[in-house]
This record gives C-alpha cells, structure tokens and sequence, in this order.
C-alpha cells in the first residue's frame, strides 16, 4: 500500500480525556483536525481506568450495603456475587462511553483514526494504519498519549498472578486473597473494591502512611475503614519477589528490616504510572523530555514550536479533568485566541471509603507559604443528609487566610466527597471569603451543608457544632 499524503490544521495523537475532547474543540473552532488512537477511543480512562473502576466500585459499595442493611431493616438473603454479570455491565458503561467519543469527534468534524503515529519533522506525522503508512502535513501536532503502569523489580505483569490495574479490573472472579503493593489512590480504591467483594486484602506500602501527600486527619480515617473492611496495611513495607507455592505466589516484603511473606491468589502493583514520550519522534526532534514528561509553558508549547503537549505526559497532576482542560485551552492556542492554562486549583478525588476529595491548600501547604490561616471543620456525624444515609464517617475542612478570610483550601472526607468538592473549586477559582460560603443559602438535608457549616465555622460563627 503506497503512502498516502494529506494537509490538515493540526493533528492530536491520543484519544483520551485529553485527546478527544482536543479533537472536538479544535474542529470546532473550524480547524481541520485528525486524532490519531493506536487502540480504543476514551484512552486510559474510558477503557480501562476511570470509568470502569468506579463502576465497579459502585457496585461494590452497593453490594457491601446490602450485607449491612439490617441495621436500617433491609434483610437481604442468599446474597452473592456474580463477577461474570458484574464483568459485562461494566463493559456496557464502557461501550457507552467510548462509543460517543467517536460520535461527538465525528459530529463536530474531526476525523478519528485507528493507526500508530510518529512525528518524522515538526510538522509532518506518519501514521502506520491497516497495514500501510499516511503521511499527514499540518500546523500543529497536539501529544497526548497519557500514561501506563509503572513495573518495579521482581514483580514483571504477566496478566495471571501479577497484574496491573487494568488486569485487576478485569477478574473473572473475586480473588480469595490479594496483594496490593502501593498504597496510594489505585492501591486504595481496587483493594476496597474487592474486601468488600469478600476478597482478604493486604496493602504493602513502602511510606511511613497510605496516600501520601493527603491531609494526616483523612488518611487516619481511611486507615480506621479499611482495617474495619479486614484489610491488612503494612507500611515501611518493601516488596521484593514473589515465587509460586502451593497454588498461590508467596510474596515477600521488608517490614522495617523483616522478611514478611503474604499469600495471594492475585498480585496487584499499583506504584505509580509512568508517561508515554517514547516512540514518537519527539527526542529525535529536538523536543525536551524530563523524567520522561514533556516540559510544556503555560500555553502548552513544548520548546519545538508547532508541537503541543498535554495531559499525563505533560506532567503532574497526572488526572483526567486536568488534561480536558489543557486540551480546550491548548485548542484556543493553536486557533489563534487569547488562551492559557491559568487555575488557581485543580481538585482531586480518590474514590476510597469514605471518598476523600480536596481542592487548593492543607493547612501545612498554606504555613508553608507563610500564610496565617483559620480552619473551619465539620463533621459528617452532625450532617442531617449523612445521618440519614447511614453514612456519617467524614467531615468537610475549610482552610482560610487569617487576616482577608479567603479561602485557601478546602478537604472532604466522607462518602459523597467527589459530588461536593466542585463548589470547593469554584471558591477557590473565584477567589472567594469564607462570607461568600457561609452567605450562601444551601439547601437542606444537603451534604454540601457541611461546607457552608466548615466556612461558619473557620469565621467563628458555627450553627450546628460548637465554636472552638
């Protein structure tokens, strides 16, 4: 098959939250455009990450309500798991989802592309698709190919005992015994999935604490429902191998110096993820890469004018909402408009139980910055909603500056967290007082009350706890 040639405005490379929603802004703005997606459009996040273990993870939730339901008189009986059932509804979530990215690229006037693609100059990318090449000439070429597991030593995926998080997302059947090693947010939410799937979990950590970098309070209240959920965490634990014994792998950690060896019928490494720079031509060209991220400014320039980056591969956050951001911005960049990424926050949500879900400042970031500052705190246990639900492990913090009663930063912890961090981030974005939340008429019986109650709180003026 001869190669093909073809001029375009811009090419993207990558169809994930980035790389999508970069396609469908761009033909917007009246720009021809091709995105290129080696596998399934919705990249990581569709496919295999976001999407699918948060509808397995409500299931899970679902399900472990079920078996505790007496206490507010649900019986249920005969209650089972079907992971196969289970399995195949959240492939439909999946085919919704992924299905209408094609359609909404389609609609707008982007063409997708199924094809592996490399830059060979900064302004022309060879697509190798179907068996023969295109060679595609445009104005600008968006990298968006996002990120993968991190492999450590002596736990090499193999898709049967060691998994990544996509194989731990696609059990045929609840593992009697797993092993997760990492502690952070993927170690924490897919090891809750399945304890409460009847699975005995054991998290090695190699930190002093899980989920590193979150506010002390939380972290403690996450540890307190996992040890309830019969989780095992070990910390300061180093995993170093594992070897088949008796139809099971016999993992071995360093426990504060100790040899520590759990049995698990699965091996979940859940370390970290890595970004995809490699392949694409990029060093080849010129183009910075540190630590295997792509440096990019403020308009998502790499150093090479006419290459873009965005997403997991353009740095941390590595999240999804981050990148569908840059992408609109990276959009209106490249159509000539007046575009930057300028946030104040990007909120993050770890889907935990309880959820855990922050934007802006922890009380130690803002000292840090020389700030003097105010904490309000209110606890789901006083929470109407959350009495309600059954569910009052949580509270809400609202971080303040002292002397303006601007809000610094705001903390939930608490089931429903990941519903109510948006109002966080938008008092943050708008540079709003504590008197814009507490002002503000929520309704009731709300959870987002209890940020209003945490901001009257941070000012002195709490209604439904006492003033400290």
């Amino acid at each position: 098959m001869a190669d093909q040639k073809m001029r375009v405005d811009a090419v993207v490379i990558g169809s994930g939250p980035g790389g999508y929603v970069a396609g469908i802004r761009l033909a917007q703005l009246g720009k021809k455009t091709i995105v290129v997606e080696k596998d399934k459009p919705g990249g990581i996040c569709l496919n295999v990450g976001c999407i699918p273990s948060k509808a397995l993870i409500n299931a899970a939730k679902t399900y472990d309500k079920l078996r505790h339901g007496a206490k507010i008189g649900i019986l249920a009986d005969n209650l089972r798991v079907d992971m196969g059932t289970m399995q195949s509804w959240k492939g439909e979530v999946v085919g919704k989802l992924t299905g209408g990215v094609k359609t909404l690229l389609k609609s707008n006037g982007a063409e997708f592309r199924v094809g592996t693609a490399r830059l060979t100059s900064p302004r022309t990318v060879e697509i190798a698709e179907n068996g023969g090449k295109s060679v595609v000439e445009a104005d600008a070429v968006v990298v968006a190919t996002g990120s993968r597991p991190i492999e450590i030593p002596g736990f090499k995926f193999d898709g049967q005992r060691i998994v990544d998080s996509t194989g731990a997302l696609d059990f045929k059947a609840v593992p009697e015994r797993l092993v997760v090693i990492g502690g952070g947010y993927i170690g924490i939410e897919i090891g809750t999935l399945y304890a409460k799937l009847g699975a005995k979990v054991t998290v090695l950590e190699a930190l002093p604490a899980i989920l590193p970098g979150n506010d002390p309070e939380i972290v403690a209240l996450v540890a307190r429902k996992l040890k309830a959920l019969g989780v095992d965490v070990l910390t300061g634990a180093k995993a170093k191998g594992w070897v088949e014994k008796g139809g099971r792998a016999a993992v071995t950690a360093d426990v504060g110096g100790k040899d520590v060896t759990v049995e698990a019928d699965k091996v979940l490494v859940a370390v970290g993820r890595r970004p995809n720079s490699e392949g694409l031509g990029l060093e080849e060209l010129g183009v910075r890469i540190e630590r295997g991220f792509v440096p990019v400014d403020r308009q998502l320039r790499t150093n090479v004018p006419g290459i873009y980056a965005i997403g997991d591969v353009a740095g941390q956050p590595m999240l999804a909402h981050k990148a569908s951001h840059e992408a609109e911005v990276v959009a209106e960049v490249i159509a000539g408009h007046p575009a930057e990424m300028d946030v104040r926050c990007i909120p993050a949500v770890i889907f935990s139980d309880p959820e855990v879900a922050t934007a802006g400042l922890t009380v130690e970031e803002a000292k840090q910055r020389g700030r003097d500052v105010k904490v309000g705190k209110f606890p789901f246990a006083a929470l109407g909603r959350a009495i309600a639900n059954a569910d009052t492990d949580g509270f809400v913090k609202v971080v303040i500056d002292a002397g303006t009663q601007e809000v610094l930063g705001i903390q939930v912890v608490g089931n429903g967290a990941s519903d109510i961090i948006a109002e966080a981030a938008l008092a943050i974005e708008m540079g709003a007082v504590a008197g814009d939340i507490s002002l503000t008429i929520h309704a009731h019986p709300t959870l987002p009350e209890a940020i209003m109650e945490a901001a009257k709180a941070a000012m002195g003026e709490a209604i439904h706890i006492l003033n400290r």
